[in-house]
Parts: C-alpha cells; structure tokens; sequence
C-alpha cells in the first residue's frame, strides 16, 4: 500500500512538471527591454553595448589637456621662482646676522632669534598658500576637462548607441573589445571644439 502511495505521488508530481513545461512554452515570449542609463527602454531590437576611451591617449592628444598642463607648469615654476627668491633674501639676511655674531648684544641677539622665527614662519605660510592655489587650479582644470568629456559624449551618444561610455585604465578593466574603441572619435571631436573656442 505505501509503495503504491508513493508510485501515484511521483506520477502526480511528474504531471505537474510536464503542464507547467507545456504551459510556459505556449506562451509568446516577451523581450525584456535593456535599460539604459537614462533609464528609459533601449529600442525593440537594440543590444546593450558599452563604449570606452583610453585616458592616457586622450591626455597626449587632447590640446586643451595639453595647454592646462603647460600652463600648470609655468604656475609652479613661478611658484619655486618665488619661494627661491625668499629663500635668497633670508639667506643673505642671516649671513649679516652672523658677520655681526660677536658684536650683537643680548637684546640685539634676542631680536634677531625672534625675527629669525618670524622668517620661517612666513616661509612656511608662504609656501602653504601657493601650494594650495597650484592644487586648487590643478582641481579646476580636472573637473573642467570633465566637464567638456561629459558635454561632447552627450552628444556624442544622442542616438543612444551606447548604454555606458567609459574610461579605460589598465588597473581598473581587464578586458576590452577594440570594436568599442572611440577615443580617437572622442579626440578628434574634443579638439575640433576646442579649437572652435580658440578662435
């Protein structure tokens, strides 16, 4: 009798199966759209595919990158220029201090210990607020190039192409298919606009 219970429970539950299956493959199927970044439904039919740029290319091409580094450049030389002079003018400033060495007296000698302090401290302020211009303008010019990265892929992508376009950094990606290579597209574009400004 329990064998007999048991051969029914596994016909039944082999039946089940076999509907469910028969069911579902009556069906129509539906597509599930792919989502893109805006969140909208790509287009009935359309693959969900991702472009990139490789970075280093764009910073050796790019002449807006290239004239933001070179004006970097002429900031900090300006910068160790200036720090060099105050470097010369405190130097001269000490060695008088010695020459007088002997003949100073106490409170002369305290003077001096409090101006040669008050040197360094400038020195240092000094150097701290130029440090932080450089770096605040080096930050404008990072978030500027990104900006005008993000302007021209809108309008790059306006078709909707592409659901994703990305940067490619050898640390980061690990693969990528050549096919959705648009860096020199990207450049070209870049540049074009760029030289568009200069005009």
């Amino acid at each position: 009798m329990k064998q007999l219970s048991l051969v029914l429970s596994v016909i039944a539950t082999l039946l089940s199966g076999f509907l469910l299956v028969k069911q579902y493959s009556n069906t129509p199927k539906t597509e599930t759209p792919a989502v893109i970044k805006t969140g909208s439904a790509a287009p009935s039919g359309q693959e969900f595919r991702m472009a990139y740029f490789d970075i280093d290319s764009l910073q050796n091409k790019y002449q807006f990158f290239k004239d933001a580094l070179a004006q970097l450049k002429v900031k900090e030389e300006a910068m160790n220029n200036e720090l060099s002079s105050l470097e010369r003018s405190y130097q001269k400033k000490i060695s008088e201090w010695q020459q007088k060495g002997s003949t100073m007296s106490q409170s002369e000698a305290d003077a001096v210990q409090r101006e040669y302090a008050q040197m360094q401290q400038n020195y240092q302020q000094r150097r701290l607020t130029l440090e932080q211009q450089l770096e605040t303008l080096k930050m404008d010019y990072k978030k500027n190039i990104k900006n005008k990265i993000e302007v021209y892929l809108k309008d790059f992508n306006k078709d909707n192409k592409y659901a994703y376009i990305m940067s490619y950094e050898p640390e980061l990606m690990f693969y990528k298919d050549t096919a959705y290579n648009i860096t020199n597209q990207l450049i070209e574009g870049l540049n074009a606009a760029y030289q568009k400004k200069e005009k």
